[in-house]
C-alpha cells in the first residue's frame, strides 16, 4: 500500500509539473497517509522550536511550502515577496486553517536567527513559519514532494516552486511563485478547501470580463518580476513607489540598477546604499535580465508616468 500511495504522489506531482493544476482527489483518505509517504524528520523553527515535519508542520493542515535560502540575493527575494502578496490577501486566515512554510535549503548558515532577521527584512506577517534543519532531511522533504535536488554547491539553482496542498485529503499541486497572487490565494482559500471557503479578491462574472490586451514585453516583466515590491502611483511597499523614477534616475544607472544590483551593492554605490538604508536593509535581487528587458522595463515605466500625467 505504502508503494501504491508514493507512486499515487509522484503521478500527482507529475501531472502538476504539466499542467499546473491539481489532480483530482476522488475521495478523501481519511487522515491523509499517515506519514507512510511524508517523512517524520525533525526541523527547527525560527523561533527554535523543535517540530516534526509530518506530525507538527503538514499533517491535517492546508499549507503553502517553498524553499529559499537567507543570503540568495537573486529569485529567493522575490519568491519571498511574492508569497507576501498571497499572505496579505489571505488574512488572518493564515496560521488558521491556512499554513505557510519556508524551507531553509542551506541550514548550516540558516539559523534560527538568521531566518528571523529575514523575516524582518521582508516584515512577513502571523502564521508563516521559517524552518531549518539537517540538510540530507530537507533533502528528502524536497524528493518528497517532487522537486528537483541540487548540489549544495549549485544552491542558486534549487528548485523554487511553491507546493500547496490538503494534506487531509491528499490534493497536493505545484505552481510557479510567479502566478498570480490571486489565483494562489483561490487555491489555498478555495480549491484545496473543496471549494467550500470564501475565495479572496474580486471576481467578475464571465458576462462583465473585459477583452485582454496582449502584454508588452515591459508590463509582463514589471507584473511578474517588480509588482511584488514596488507600486506604481500606490505609494511605497517593500520597496519604493516606481512612478516617477525613470526621470528622476540616470539612465545609464537605472539600467545598471535593473540588471545587476548585487554588484553595485558590493560596490557600495551611494544611491544603492541609500536605498538599502530606507527599506530594512532589503536587497534589490539580481532577475538576470539584459538590456533588451532592462530597457523594456524603462519603456514601460516611463509610459505609465505618461498615463499618470494625462489623467491629471
Amino acid at each position: 500500500m505504502a508503494v501504491l500511495r508514493s507512486l499515487m504522489f509522484a503521478f500527482a506531482a507529475l501531472a502538476t509539473t504539466w499542467t499546473g493544476t491539481a489532480a483530482p482527489a476522488a475521495q478523501t483518505m481519511e487522515g491523509g497517509w499517515h506519514g507512510n509517504y511524508f517523512p517524520n524528520v525533525e526541523l527547527t523553527t525560527h523561533d527554535g522550536k523543535k517540530v516534526k515535519f509530518y506530525d507538527d508542520v503538514i499533517r491535517g493542515k492546508v499549507v503553502a511550502i517553498n524553499f529559499i535560502y537567507t543570503s540568495c540575493g537573486d529569485v529567493c527575494p522575490l519568491d519571498t515577496a511574492h508569497m507576501r502578496q498571497v499572505h496579505t490577501l489571505l488574512g488572518d486566515r493564515v496560521g488558521k486553517d491556512i499554513h505557510f512554510y519556508s524551507i531553509s535549503v542551506d541550514p548550516d548558515n540558516d539559523t534560527p536567527q538568521a531566518l528571523r532577521r529575514y523575516m524582518r527584512t521582508f516584515d512577513t506577517g502571523a502564521g508563516w513559519t521559517f524552518l531549518t534543519g539537517k540538510i540530507e532531511d530537507i533533502v528528502l522533504i524536497q524528493k518528497k514532494l517532487g522537486l528537483r535536488i541540487v548540489d549544495i554547491k549549485k544552491i542558486r539553482d534549487h528548485d523554487t516552486r511553491l507546493i500547496m496542498g490538503n494534506e487531509r485529503t491528499s490534493q497536493w499541486i505545484k505552481r510557479s511563485p510567479y502566478d498570480d497572487p490571486t489565483i494562489l490565494g483561490n487555491i489555498l482559500s478555495s480549491t484545496l478547501h473543496n471549494h467550500t471557503g470564501t475565495q479572496v479578491g474580486n471576481l467578475a462574472s464571465y458576462e462583465k470580463a473585459g477583452s485582454v490586451k496582449n502584454l508588452s514585453r515591459g508590463q509582463y516583466l514589471y507584473r511578474t518580476r517588480c509588482a511584488s515590491c514596488h507600486t506604481f502611483g500606490g505609494g511605497d511597499r517593500l520597496g519604493p513607489d516606481l512612478k516617477g523614477v525613470v526621470g528622476a534616475r540616470d539612465r545609464v544607472w537605472l539600467t545598471r540598477w535593473i540588471k545587476e544590483p548585487n554588484k553595485m551593492i558590493a560596490e557600495k554605490d551611494p544611491l544603492a546604499m541609500e536605498l538599502m538604508s530606507r527599506y530594512r536593509n532589503l536587497p534589490m535581487p539580481n532577475l538576470s535580465l539584459g538590456d533588451d528587458e532592462a530597457a523594456a522595463v524603462i519603456h514601460y515605466m516611463s509610459e505609465q508616468d505618461k498615463a499618470l500625467a494625462d489623467q491629471k
